[in-house]
């Protein structure tokens, strides 16, 4: 398929297709998982509030005839639900992509810790997915699948060399939010690089929605419901942004286009809004001493190394 011929709206048959999306009780996660399964996705929707999670499901149902989803509690800032979840899902068949969506956007004012003792930002926008995505490396080689990590245009906005990943010193929301999506972003790249060199039949590449925002986007009862304030101070941004549903299109194509290869980063093609393309990642997210320093931080912090060998050798069932 070209891309000139992509339609966001009108996606390939993704029947007999497995999908896992983090964060899909609202906003990018919620719309990914409602294009997925629309196009005929089995699609595993997680989220950590299990009340929140039973309303989106409800909601992907009510809009996309037939969908085939189901839920599964995941919050990515507690190692030990990402591992819990991840068990339930190896006990399954293969997986053909992983959305790493989940996250905060609008970090505290102070700083806070998880009951693993690390940043909460950093915990749960890329120190959880580098632990989920290594735990579901052996289904995901299974089914010669994806993993997308969400960045976000903020990258290029400043550089944010992130030396104290943990931000012990100096923590600020700003800076809390950027880091971490500097950090997924590299993680993204260098989880490409290693699965090459490892023989990994899985295809790593990042993704950004541009600029999204809830009161651009159509309301959907228990997942979007914006205040009509909320609402109007939003369409007052309408020329820089977009809705969190055409926000997921970059996030889905790089998903499931069958021309998208790893090591790509996928956006707007208005940056902030439009169609999704091939864009230039900022240059900071592409520093290979960068990207194996945080590696290597986020191995030992989970204590958990990659497993290359056994994915290696995984073959594809079914």
């Amino acid at each position: 398929m070209t891309r000139d011929a992509w339609d966001p709206e009108l996606l390939p048959d993704l029947h007999g297709r497995r999908y896992l999306v983090t964060g899909s009780t609202a906003g990018l996660g919620f719309f990914a998982s409602l294009q997925l399964a629309a196009a005929g996705a089995h699609v595993i929707m997680t989220g950590r509030n299990p009340n929140r999670l039973q309303a989106a499901r409800a909601a992907v149902q009510r809009n996309a005839a037939d969908a085939d989803v189901e839920t599964l509690l995941l919050d990515t800032s507690n190692l030990g639900s990402v591992r819990a979840a991840a068990a339930t899902v190896r006990g399954r068949s293969g997986l053909h992509g992983l959305l790493l969506n989940a996250g905060i956007v609008h970090p505290p004012r102070r700083r806070e810790t998880t009951p693993d003792g690390h940043e909460l930002v950093f915990a749960t926008n890329a120190l959880g997915h580098y632990a989920l995505a290594g735990e579901l490396l052996l289904p995901l080689a299974a089914g010669r699948g994806r993993m997308v990590w969400v960045g976000s245009m903020s990258t290029a906005m400043g550089e944010y060399d992130p030396i104290d990943l943990e931000l012990e010193n100096g923590y600020t929301p700003w800076r809390a939010y950027v880091q971490s999506k500097v950090v997924t972003t590299a993680l993204g790249f260098e989880a490409d690089r290693r699965l090459r060199a490892a023989n990994v039949p899985i295809a790593s590449l990042v993704a950004h929605p541009g600029y999204a925002i809830g009161g651009r986007t159509r309301g959907i009862l228990g997942v979007n419901e914006p205040s009509k304030t909320k609402r109007f101070f939003d369409n007052l941004q309408a020329p820089i942004t977009q809705s969190k549903e055409h926000g997921a299109w970059s996030l889905v194509r790089a998903l499931v286009d069958p021309d998208a290869v790893g090591g790509q980063f996928w956006g707007p093609a208005r940056i902030v809004s439009g169609a999704p393309r091939v864009a230039k990642a900022p240059k900071i997210t592409l520093d290979e001493i960068i990207a194996a320093r945080v590696w290597n931080y986020c191995e030992h912090a989970t204590g958990m190394p990659w497993p290359y060998l056994k994915a290696s050798r995984t073959r594809r069932r079914g």
